[in-house]
């Protein structure tokens, strides 16, 4: 079994829209279908997609305490990049790029929210041990 698609829920994904338009492309993503204002996918460079959308009970969106979704990147300085555009489209810091030995010798990353408060990070394994 291998993942599809994950969903991230948004109270405005017009407003969601210009946070991942600009931070999904610096990781090799790309839209592939968008349901505006309600929805937009994004094609990620392995094939996975990752959708924007309101929720389809018609709820308000809210994240979870633990959810999070981990983005792999080519390179630190990938990471580096998507974290700062992250930043600079509304985003917030919730960890700046740097290793993770918690998470192994070879982990590299960087963390951010988008403007719905949904955490994400900017991952990167590197091979050195």
């Amino acid at each position: 079994m291998s993942l599809n698609y994950v969903m991230i829920g948004s109270n405005d994904v017009i407003n969601a829209r210009t946070y991942y338009d600009a931070v999904v492309p610096r990781i090799g993503g790309k839209v592939v279908a968008e349901y505006m204002p309600h929805a937009v996918c994004y094609e990620l460079r392995d094939g996975g997609c990752m959708w924007v959308a309101t929720p389809f009970n018609q709820e308000t969106a809210t994240v979870g305490n633990g959810n999070m979704v981990g983005l792999l990147c080519q390179s630190e300085a990938e990471v580096r990049e998507a974290h700062e555009t992250a930043l600079a489209n509304g985003g917030t810091n919730e960890g700046d790029p740097g290793t993770r030995p918690q998470y192994g010798p070879n982990f590299y990353g960087a963390y951010a929210r988008d403007p719905d408060g949904n955490k994400m990070s900017f991952v990167y394994f590197s091979d050195k041990d």
